[in-house]
C-alpha cells in the first residue's frame, strides 16, 4: 500500500508525519466531520443570539471555519504552539489566546464555547475543573457543548482493549449535577452518529493506530501494538459484509447551559 498507510506499529506521538498521514486518512473516510458540521448549525440557530463564539483547543481551526461565519466574533484558545501558525492561516479574524485553559482569561462572554475532542488530553481529575472555568466564560442562557466518541462506538472499544482508556461523558454529567448552581443552568447528553469506512484494511490498521495514538498521549503509555495484533484485531472487529473495514465513530455531546440569574423583587411577580 506504500509508505502513507504506514503508521500503525509506529509510536505517532513522535512521528508528525506519520500522525498527520493517518490523521488524512481518517478525515478522507470518515463521516463525522460532516454529520458534526450539521449537528453544530442546528444548535446555533437556536441560540437567542450570537456575538461571540469561544472555541477551545481548536487545533488547526478546521471546525473552528466553518462555525466562525455564524458570529459576529470568534475566540479560540490553543496552547500548541504549530497549531496556533496553522489556525492564523484558517481563521485569520479570530482573537487567538496562548495560554491553558485554566489560565487563561479571555476577558469576554460567549453565547456558544466548543470543547471538541479536548478532553482526550486533560488528565481525568481536570475534566470538572476545566468544564467550570470555561462556564465563567459563558453568557446567561448560552451553551457549552463538549465532545468526545461515544464511549460504547466500535473506535473506543478498541482503544480500551488495548490502552485500558475509556472516556466517558456521561460521568462528567453526573458529576455536574454537584457544580456550584450560579453556573450550570441545565444538562443534556446526545449522540452524533458517525462512522469511518474504507476497502483497505491496511488503511483501517493505520486509521486504528491513529485512534489508539490519543490515549496514550495522555497516560504516556507504553508502545502501541504491533502491526500484526492491530491487523488481526481489525479483521476480527472491523470487517464489513462487503468485504471494507468500518470503524464506528458515534461521538457524545454534552450540553451545559449557562443558569439564567434568579429574579428577585416585582420583575419575579
Amino acid at each position: 500500500m506504500g509508505q502513507r498507510n504506514s503508521g500503525a506499529g509506529k509510536d505517532l506521538r513522535s512521528d508528525e508525519d506519520a500522525y498527520r498521514d493517518a490523521f488524512d486518512l481518517f478525515l478522507a473516510g470518515t463521516d463525522q466531520k460532516t454529520r458534526t458540521h450539521a449537528y453544530l448549525c442546528q444548535v446555533i440557530d437556536r441560540l437567542p443570539t450570537r456575538r461571540l463564539f469561544l472555541d477551545v483547543g481548536p487545533g488547526e481551526g478546521t471546525m473552528t471555519r466553518g462555525i466562525a461565519p455564524r458570529f459576529e466574533r470568534t475566540v479560540c484558545i490553543e496552547p500548541n504552539r504549530s497549531m496556533r501558525h496553522a489556525l492564523a492561516d484558517t481563521c485569520p479574524d479570530a482573537r487567538v489566546l496562548a495560554e491553558p485553559v485554566l489560565q487563561a482569561d479571555p476577558g469576554v462572554t460567549a453565547d456558544l464555547a466548543l470543547l471538541s475532542h479536548v478532553l482526550y488530553y486533560v488528565p481525568r481529575p481536570q475534566w470538572m475543573a476545566t468544564v467550570l472555568r470555561i462556564m465563567e466564560w459563558i453568557v446567561p442562557g448560552g451553551l457549552l457543548l463538549v465532545l468526545l466518541e461515544h464511549p460504547d462506538s466500535t473506535c473506543i472499544r478498541m482503544v480500551e482493549h488495548f490502552t485500558g482508556s475509556r472516556f466517558d461523558l456521561s460521568e462528567l454529567a453526573d458529576e455536574l449535577a454537584s457544580a456550584p448552581p450560579a453556573l450550570i443552568g441545565g444538562v443534556r447528553l446526545e449522540t452524533v452518529p458517525a462512522r469511518y469506512r474504507t476497502m483497505e484494511r491496511d488503511e483501517a490498521v493505520t486509521v486504528a493506530g491513529f485512534h489508539l495514538s490519543v490515549p496514550s498521549t495522555v497516560s504516556g503509555g507504553g508502545a502501541p501494538p504491533a502491526r500484526e495484533t492491530l491487523d488481526d484485531y481489525v479483521r476480527r472487529h472491523f470487517r464489513d459484509r462487503d468485504g471494507g473495514c468500518t470503524i464506528g465513530n458515534d461521538q457524545h455531546v454534552l450540553h451545559i447551559q449557562r443558569r439564567w440569574p434568579m429574579v428577585c423583587g416585582p420583575e419575579a411577580k
